[in-house]
């Protein structure tokens, strides 16, 4: 594996291990202040405040405890890109459950500068037109 696919591919690794350790300031310390988060219901959040705001009920337990299972990997060292694929277990109304999806993680160095979720639902999401 090259130095720069294992650079991301640690890079990523510690910022799951963020989630998982329920660590926002953590999480947060790989954003670009000027970052942008895409969420998987369609909201675009841009901006440190703004991604810590979105974040923010998953960490204070609104959802039950969360934790992420890594399934898959793709690293394109040229881009900065990385596919990360994963399971999510949570409580939902009192109930375990989990839901697949993934993240598209762009990195400009060791910054993120973009994440955008997408994940396995029962009905598709339309968008009018995409932000840039």
């Amino acid at each position: 594996m090259s130095t720069d696919r294992q650079r991301l591919a640690e890079l990523t690794r510690r910022f799951v291990t963020a989630f998982n350790d329920n660590d926002l300031d953590a999480v947060m310390s790989y954003f670009a202040d000027d970052g942008v988060y895409d969420e998987f219901n369609g909201t675009r959040n841009r901006g440190k405040a703004a991604i810590r705001a979105a974040l923010h009920p998953q960490f204070t337990g609104r959802y039950g405890a969360m934790h992420f299972i890594d399934d898959d990997l793709f690293v394109d060292p040229d881009a900065g890109k990385v596919m990360a694929s994963w399971r999510c277990t949570l409580e939902m109304q009192g109930q375990p459950t989990s839901w697949r999806g993934l993240d598209l993680l762009h990195f400009e160095g060791d910054v993120l500068v973009r994440k955008s979720t997408y994940a396995k639902a029962r009905a598709p999401l339309f968008e009018e037109a995409p932000d840039a």
